[in-house]
């Protein structure tokens, strides 16, 4: 026993530091994105680094712990806009949503264009995302809305293309993702002016999230192997 605490005690400050921890590394991650230097969460929360790793080992943990509940309000989102009678309104407006998300904290920016390995449940959150758009995108196409040549990679193209454009413009333009996103959705609009080059196709943008994945998990790089 240390210093005569009790084991309810420990636990109770245990517990005080596990939320400390998690409380810093939200407004860090938020601020600075997921590869940002635990040293400064723990910095942060007032801890020493040593607290940090003990109650989470890797980063991964820690990004787990932060944010499951946004993750899954993320899903949950995509699957009420299916409920919605209006198609090309549904995706419109879950499209605008994911990119307001990203616009508000780059973690979750981060974790939307990123597949991070070892995260618990994240694998299964991206494959529950996957099928609320993919009936989003086939409603939209169905009803003639959405042109035919869209894809479900293309939403992590957009998302990708639309994190960039919030980084560089939060301070000056914080709005400005909502402009270059409107003109994207007109281009969206079926039957598309001008036929679209070829989609980089699932594989290869699946391995560009698992490529930005690996600076979150630890992970050492490797060279792209999806043909």
């Amino acid at each position: 026993m240390l210093d005569g605490m009790a084991p309810t005690a420990l636990r109770a400050d245990a517990e005080r530091n596990r939320r400390r921890l998690v409380d810093a590394a939200l407004a860090v991650f938020s601020e600075r994105g997921l590869d940002a230097p635990l040293d400064d969460i723990a910095r942060r929360a007032g801890l020493g680094n040593a607290t940090l790793y003990r109650h989470f080992p890797v980063r991964r943990d820690l990004i787990a712990a932060v944010y499951a509940e946004t993750l899954d309000e993320i899903v949950a989102t995509a699957e009420r806009a299916t409920a919605q009678s209006d198609a090309w309104t549904a995706f419109r407006d879950h499209l605008v949503y994911l990119c307001g998300v990203q616009s508000r904290c780059r973690a979750t920016s981060d974790l939307l264009t990123a597949a991070v390995a070892g995260v618990p449940g994240l694998d299964a959150l991206h494959e529950r995302a996957y099928q609320g758009l993919q009936v989003l995108i086939e409603r939209a196409q169905v009803a003639g809305e959405l042109r035919a040549d869209f894809r479900h990679e293309d939403v992590v193209l957009i998302l990708m293309s639309n994190a960039g454009l919030i980084e560089r413009t939060a301070e000056a333009a914080p709005d400005a993702w909502r402009r270059l996103l409107a003109y994207t959705l007109d281009g969206l609009r079926a039957p598309g002016r001008t036929p679209a080059p070829p989609s980089p196709g699932v594989a290869r943008v699946v391995d560009a999230m698992r490529e930005r994945g690996r600076r979150f998990s630890g992970e050492p790089a490797q060279g792209h192997h999806a043909s």
